[in-house]
């Protein structure tokens, strides 16, 4: 049990994680890339500035964790629970959040290029400056979502959900 554990700036590089309660615990600056955390806690956690990059994330629970400037590309988010969670200026370029829970998630200035969005629930999401140029986001929940100043060129959209969202200032070309 690694609850509240202490592992900032810790090399971490494709552990086995899967299932672990790492709830609160401060990975702050960890290298974390390839690991598989599969089905983990990690709510409350602090991620900021962790290296995800390709890091198997299905599953997980990370509601209300901070992943400020994180970078999680190429990572799987496959049905994952972000909910609430901070991802300011994170890279998720290329990232799969298929059928993830982003409710009420911040994600201003995020990079979301390329990502895999399909199903995913970013109702009440701020996704202020963010870059989602060539992201799907088909079947999408963006109810009320925030996207001012968004990059959505070369976005899929189909079957989206933008009733009530905040699409000012947004690049759609």
């Amino acid at each position: 049990d690694l609850i509240e554990a202490d592992l900032s700036g810790r090399e971490l590089s494709g552990a086995d994680l899967s299932g672990r309660n790492l709830r609160g615990a401060n990975l702050f600056l960890a290298s974390l890339n390839g690991a598989n955390l599969s089905g983990a806690d990690l709510s409350q956690a602090n991620l900021s500035g962790a290296y995800m990059g390709g890091a198997t994330l299905s599953g997980v629970t990370l509601i209300r964790a901070n992943l400020s400037e994180a970078n999680l590309s190429q990572a799987n988010l496959t049905e994952a629970n972000l909910s609430g969670a901070t991802l300011s200026r994170a890279n998720l370029s290329e990232a799969n959040l298929t059928k993830a829970n982003l409710k009420e998630a911040t994600l201003a200035w995020a990079t979301l290029t390329g990502a895999n969005l399909t199903g995913a629930n970013l109702f009440g999401a701020t996704l202020m400056g963010a870059n989602l140029r060539g992201a799907t986001l088909t079947e999408a929940d963006l109810f009320a979502a925030t996207l001012v100043g968004a990059n959505l060129s070369g976005a899929t959209l189909t079957g989206a959900t933008l009733a009530e969202a905040n699409l000012t200032q947004d690049n759609l070309s």
